[in-house]
């Protein structure tokens, strides 16, 4: 049975649309903006002309955050008892011993997938984007600190020989004027030349602000410092002078990863005594302040890391102590069968951030870890958040961790599994329509399908679409309304279409998908866009 009506029952409000009104004219445009009324493991609900509910199996998965199902009955259950209880939400500047249970248990769980024991310490806050945030101000904290106990080592470097120099028992030689670019014929071979242009490059290099390395196709939020580490320009470009600046290194190219280093690489002057003589030396100077990483690159197309490209991005930030941000906020939680995606291509961070699925699909949540090795108690006074750390969002999320660990980890299993049946069909329907899909990528219950380019068709609705930036939006809104299936396309590739589904995924839902599939293809391979339920406006 189809359905082609989006209009849910009952009377049309009159009030002017004020909440993002022009998101809500290309949902329009996509045949997307229909409303939900009810939600159920990997259902949501939608209402027809004649009021009746309309099933709608859900690939998008509230980008990730319904792992476990929407409305999950025994989070329900357990929210409606802390709510019930009259559990505090704000009790801020308190004890919060359920916020430490969650730490210790995430740390038990992360301690036994990456072989270490190690703590990592817990930094909360309410979303994927704010975790981001918390991550990358705390490793410039730490580059700060580091960047301070410098400084005060290369001052008191130089006040020894400043000493030495007035005892007569070290000399100052043409060689160390020439090192730092001076003449000493000149500079009349005065140590206090030498030292005046020794601190002038190395302030000059100090007040360099912090440079972030990312992947090209990277996303990692939307807010002031985050969006300066996304890689799409068009999220950038408008706030580009607010925040964090960074260096975009091409997927799984180690000679790119290389040249950024050369280009970028700063160094401070240090001096010392040897045999008499005064001697400059180059201290590395820590321009990285972080690499941030996605295991799977949701937003920019399902992009799967190498465990090859993984340990060298490992090696590289060991070499240049650059701490190593791992983003599991769509691809963690044991979407992809374990709790830490990253630790199935033996990626190990100094950062983790966590969230999404972590709230259950009810709790607004997420977590910053960072290693003991890296952490700076100092980050806990000028940090903060008024609703990070609740009672109601640690227990939930507590119960989350309960249900993926049970029955000896059968939701990871789950997940892995249904995961490999969605990628056969998948890989099945591309198969058999090789002219219309590119590739199929992904690992687990996060995969994604793009297909190639239809600006060239002879369909003026798909040329159209392709044209405008809507395609992956009109292929969703027909997949909506002629099969009741809910996806999106992802955000920085748009001919890339995702599949993120709860691990209560049946096969026939599975089914009723590669109908769907199926569908679209023949409609791109026909250039035959007049048979889509919904296209561009016309």
């Amino acid at each position: 049975m189809t359905h082609t009506d989006s209009a849910a029952a009952g009377p049309e409000s009159t009030e002017p649309e004020l909440a993002e009104p022009h998101l809500r004219e290309v949902l329009d445009t996509a045949g997307l903006a229909v409303e939900y009324v009810r939600a159920q493991d990997n259902t949501l609900f939608r209402l027809g002309e004649d009021g009746t509910e309309i099933p709608v199996v859900d690939f998008a998965g509230g980008y990730g955050s319904v792992l476990l199902g929407h409305n999950r009955p025994e989070i329900i259950e357990r929210a409606t008892e802390l709510l019930a209880s009259g559990t505090p939400v704000h009790a801020q500047f308190s004890r919060h011993p359920y916020a430490n249970r969650l730490a210790a248990e995430l740390n038990r769980i992360v301690h036994r997938e990456l072989g270490t024991d190690e703590p990592y310490f817990a930094i909360f806050a309410n979303t994927g984007a704010e975790a981001v945030e918390a991550a990358i101000k705390h490793a410039e904290m730490d580059r700060g600190m580091r960047l301070a106990a410098l400084r005060e080592e290369l001052a008191k470097h130089t006040a020894s020989v400043r000493a030495a120099v007035a005892a007569g028992t070290a000399t100052v030689t043409a060689q160390a004027f020439g090192r730092a670019g001076l003449d000493a014929t000149v500079s009349g071979g005065d140590f206090e030349t030498l030292a005046a242009e020794l601190e002038r490059h190395n302030a000059e290099q100090l007040a360099r602000p912090p440079l972030f390395l990312g992947l090209e196709g990277g996303f990692h939020g939307k807010l002031a410092a985050s969006v300066q580490l996304t890689h799409n320009e068009g999220y950038r470009a408008p706030f580009k002078a607010l925040a964090a600046q960074a260096r975009f290194v091409p997927r799984e190219q180690l000679d790119a990863l290389k040249e950024i280093y050369a280009e970028e690489r700063r160094t401070l002057w240090d001096v010392s005594v040897f045999d008499g003589r005064v001697e400059v030396t180059e201290r590395e100077f820590p321009a990285f302040c972080a690499f941030l990483v996605e295991p799977i690159q949701g937003e920019g197309g399902i992009h799967v890391l190498s465990a090859a490209f993984a340990a060298e991005i490992q090696r590289f930030c060991e070499s240049i102590d650059c701490p190593v941000v791992v983003d599991e906020i769509q691809s963690g939680m044991g979407r992809t069968g374990a709790l830490l995606s990253s630790s199935q291509i033996g990626l190990r961070g100094d950062y983790y951030t966590l969230a999404k699925a972590l709230g259950g699909g009810i709790a607004k949540t997420s977590v910053m870890l960072v290693r003991q090795a890296r952490y700076r108690k100092e980050f806990e006074i000028v940090h903060s958040s008024t609703f990070a750390k609740d009672s109601f969002s640690c227990h939930v999320a507590l119960k989350v961790l309960e249900l993926l660990e049970a029955d000896d980890g059968a939701a990871y299993r789950r997940a892995a599994g249904q995961g490999e049946a969605l990628h056969r069909m998948l890989t099945s329907v591309a198969g058999d329509f090789p002219g219309v899909v590119k590739e199929v990528r992904g690992r687990g219950l996060m995969l994604g399908m793009e297909f190639h380019d239809q600006s060239g068709s002879a369909s003026p609705a798909l040329r159209d679409a392709a044209a405008g930036g809507l395609f992956g939006y009109v292929l969703a809104g027909h997949l909506l309304h002629r099969h009741d299936i809910r996806t999106f396309p992802t955000a920085s590739a748009l001919n890339t279409l995702r599949f993120e589904p709860s691990l209560l995924l049946s096969d026939a839902e599975i089914d009723q998908l590669e109908g769907g599939l199926r569908d679209i293809c023949a409609i791109m391979r026909d250039e035959a866009g007049e048979r889509l339920a919904s296209g561009p406006a016309r």
